[in-house]
């Protein structure tokens, strides 16, 4: 596996990037990139970024921030080992020729704009956000994405919708999708019952640590699609994750379609929500209590009657229950006898 350094020098609002036009077969062809290059035999990180930068830009790094390390593995090229770095610079200095490409100062607001390598929208998002020493392993195929790992533990991947509500081909990250609003698909199951000819909402409590809504009652079970789903593949899959109810996927009723835009913060950040959720009735009368196992996603579960909901579908402020959608699934439910 190669090892190479890549640093990303900030100078107040702008990026120093590398447009890479002028290498011959080279794999970042019209790319733009960070500054950096290979491992020399027995260098250190420190000394490798230190020596690429000042042979591409001719920067004299002193005290590089060392951010993290990227894995790629691809089906056409080499494995390699990339160790992440940024700097800050009051000012830069006349920068070179370099023989590689053109180094430009670019705007932040300009930056995710583009053309960069699919995986390099989740590390910039890391590193501009601070996040903590990290590992990321980004898998390819060809230049099409097709995994990303974060510590561990996978990252979500969510195509990106056009106007009607159509893919549009390309694909974002969960917290970069969140972060800029892009406009992406969900399924949304509601749960009901029947209990002395009146109707009940099965409502799930969310964990404490989930990224939007921490602690709040909300939909028995919902969640995003993920690169390639259908909506009923998505409704299957969350009633089995959030629920282990993945055996009643099939007795799905799809009511309709919702659209939504919501503006909120969590943990100081923005989080911009635009959806269109598939919505879907599933009958709870045969679903026996001990079916319903809760995941690590949700604290627990209870039954709420439909009166009380079209009431205050806020429930005293303890719900994040949008009441146009609610109003669409009672009126479906009203239907149903």
């Amino acid at each position: 596996m190669k090892k190479t350094t890549l640093c990303y020098i900030l100078c107040g609002d702008e990026i120093l990037m590398l447009h890479r036009t002028k290498k011959k077969n080279d794999e970042n062809e019209g790319k733009y990139i960070g500054l950096g290059g290979h491992f020399l035999e027995g260098e250190t990180p420190f000394d490798c970024v230190k020596r690429e930068v000042l042979e591409e830009s001719g920067i004299l790094l002193k005290d590089p921030s060392y951010r993290g390390i990227v894995t790629f593995q691809s089906d056409v090229y080499p494995s390699e080992e990339m160790h992440l770095f940024t700097a800050t610079l009051p000012s830069l200095p006349p920068l070179p020729e370099c023989d590689e490409g053109e180094l430009k100062l670019i705007s932040k607001d300009r930056l995710l704009s583009l053309k960069m390598w699919e995986g390099d929208l989740i590390f910039l998002s890391l590193l501009f956000e601070n996040h903590p020493f990290f590992e990321l392993t980004l898998c390819y195929e060809g230049e099409t994405l097709t995994n990303a790992t974060l510590n561990g533990r996978p990252s979500e991947l969510f195509d990106l919708l056009d106007e009607k509500g159509e893919r549009t081909g390309r694909f974002k990250e969960r917290s970069l999708v969140h972060r800029d609003g892009d406009f992406h698909a969900t399924a949304h199951v509601w749960i009901y019952r029947t209990v002395n000819g009146r109707h009940q909402i099965l409502l799930q409590k969310r964990a404490e640590n989930k990224d939007a809504y921490p602690g709040m009652l909300d939909i028995s079970c919902a969640g995003h699609l993920k690169r390639g789903d259908s909506y009923e593949e998505a409704a299957a899959r969350e009633l089995e994750e959030e629920l282990r109810l993945g055996a009643f996927g099939e007795d799905l009723q799809h009511v309709g379609f919702f659209e939504r835009y919501t503006k909120e913060v969590f943990y100081n950040k923005p989080f911009l929500d635009h959806e269109r959720s598939a919505l879907y009735l599933l009958c709870g009368n045969n679903i026996r209590p001990e079916q319903i196992v809760c995941s690590e996603e949700l604290c627990g579960v209870c039954w709420f009657d439909v009166d009380l909901l079209e009431k205050d579908h806020t429930l005293g402020g303890q719900s994040c229950l949008v009441k146009e959608e609610l109003s669409l699934v009672l009126s479906a439910l009203k239907n149903i006898k």
